[in-house]
């Protein structure tokens, strides 16, 4: 026999709750943070800025400066393939961390920018943040080109990024990306160092020719570049920043780590003598000078 359902129910199974209801009830905090990020607009990819160490950007800083090298027209015979060189990245990340939209003061000074190098070369860009800055940027640099005539070294406008991103001599580079609230809403500021540093005054940016019948004996050609495996070698030099960094970074080399423990050392040694002394000799004290 039908049975009606009792008052008040629907004569349905009980329907499990909407995961948005059950997230309300139980973590109502993680709705408050929901509304912040859609009320901001923002997006990881908007807000992050790798670490110089990041292998994905070290890897697009590379391959786009490479890139656009090998097609430089027209042809160029002595390009170096371009490579890292951390102490460079160490140099633009300190310069972006002040969020200033101007050229290092200590790029004229010598080894002030790199252990190795006396001189290197910098460009700047600016504009708002997203995780294509360093391929936009570079190609901006590049696209300054088309004001450059290579065969008088003659510049009809703004040429001196495009100049610096293929100069020949150039075989390693640095970059970093930093975000600066100061200068408005998502705007970041990106560094590259060169070295050697191009836009010598006189020298045109490269040879014009076939491709790699300007390298130096002992390099081999490959995408229209000269490579030279000792060349592109990669030092870390892990106890170096540049002196004029602010904050400035901590660095302990071996010899320094070597006397801190030695120090130590003798700082627990002498104090574990004094404790079993005390132990040996309790009614131990000094005599007063007389």
């Amino acid at each position: 026999m039908f049975q009606s359902p009792p008052e008040g129910s629907q004569g349905l199974e009980p329907q499990p709750k909407e995961p948005a209801m059950i997230l309300d009830q139980r973590f109502p905090w993680m709705w408050v943070l929901g509304l912040g990020l859609l009320a901001t607009g923002a997006s990881p990819e908007q807000i992050y800025t790798p670490p110089v160490t990041d292998p994905n950007f070290i890897e697009e800083c590379v391959s786009i400066h490479n890139e656009l090298r090998e097609h430089v027209s027209p042809e160029g015979a002595d390009l170096k393939y371009v490579t890292w060189d951390t102490a460079l990245a160490k140099t633009a990340r300190a310069w972006s961390k002040r969020c200033i939209f101007r050229h290092n003061s200590y790029i004229g000074k010598k080894h002030a920018c790199h252990p190795y190098f006396k001189n290197v070369g910098e460009n700047l860009w600016m504009g708002d943040l997203t995780k294509y800055v360093p391929k936009m940027a570079v190609t901006a640099w590049y696209n300054e080109g088309k004001h450059f005539d290579i065969g008088n070294n003659a510049c009809s406008g703004v040429c001196g990024h495009f100049t610096q991103v293929v100069w020949a001599e150039t075989y390693k580079i640095g970059c970093a990306l930093r975000l600066c609230p100061n200068l408005g809403k998502d705007i970041a500021i990106f560094v590259c160092n060169y070295a050697p540093p191009g836009n010598l005054v006189g020298r045109k940016p490269y040879t014009q020719g076939n491709s790699c019948t300007g390298c130096a004996k002992g390099d081999i050609c490959e995408n229209r570049q000269c490579r030279n495996s000792t060349r592109e070698e990669i030092s870390s030099y892990p106890y170096w920043n540049p002196s004029w960094e602010f904050p400035r970074r901590i660095n302990c080399n071996l010899f320094c780590q070597t006397y801190v423990i030695i120090r130590l050392v003798g700082l627990a040694g002498s104090v574990l003598c004094v404790f079993v002394l005390q132990i040996i000799y309790p009614g131990m004290h000094l005599e007063p000078n007389l």
